[in-house]
């Protein structure tokens, strides 16, 4: 079965915001390697308009960046999803427009080997909840970011149950930055008392 990830960068704060991030070539890199071993994206109309917005113009027009441009390449080649109620349509290439989350659709997806053995990523504040409050994810890798933002959209703002989450590793980015592997303590699990 193929893994769902959730993969997103948040500030010290808990806060989402694309704009107060640092992306330098070492974070890129390091999400490049995470795409690399993905097959599939999955995200809300939110974050599609901004990544669609940047990245498609990156793979006519690369920037010089190596890490960067790696980058665009990768997002701009790998198959997406779109959740959203109001887009009509999608003009990414490989990108495929679902209107609700359906559990067994996205269980259907993780055992499908469309993707190949490759990973799925979430990179959606509301589609990592939707989807954690389904049970749906694998793994948490969660970055946070050195940045007290002080407002924003919380991370895990609407989660209505308690989730126990088991650190698998660490990451640290010479910016300050740190990468939290985690994955959910699934109920029954012995280690649930820990």
């Amino acid at each position: 079965m193929r893994k769902l990830i959730a993969a997103i960068n948040m500030t010290l704060d808990g806060f989402c915001d694309h704009t107060a991030m640092i992306a330098d070539d070492e974070i890129h890199q390091h999400y490049n390697e995470l795409l690399s071993n993905a097959g599939t994206l999955i995200y809300g109309r939110i974050t599609y308009q901004l990544m669609e917005s940047y990245w498609p113009s990156v793979v006519k027009n690369p920037t010089g960046n190596k890490p960067m441009d790696e980058f665009a390449v990768l997002i701009d080649n790998i198959s997406k999803i779109v959740f959203s109620r109001t887009l009509k349509n999608v003009d990414w290439k490989n990108t495929e427009l679902k209107k609700e989350v359906i559990k067994e659709e996205i269980l259907a997806l993780k055992q499908s080997r469309n993707g190949g053995s490759k990973d799925i990523l979430v990179g959606s504040p509301s589609l990592i909840v939707a989807l954690t409050q389904l049970d749906l994810i694998d793994e948490y890798q969660i970055g946070v970011q050195p940045i007290v933002l002080g407002s924003g959209l919380a991370l895990f703002k609407n989660i209505n149950d308690k989730v126990n989450l088991k650190l698998l590793k660490t990451k640290i980015f010479s910016c300050g930055a740190i990468t939290l592997y985690y994955e959910p303590i699934k109920s029954g699990n012995p280690m649930a008392a820990v």
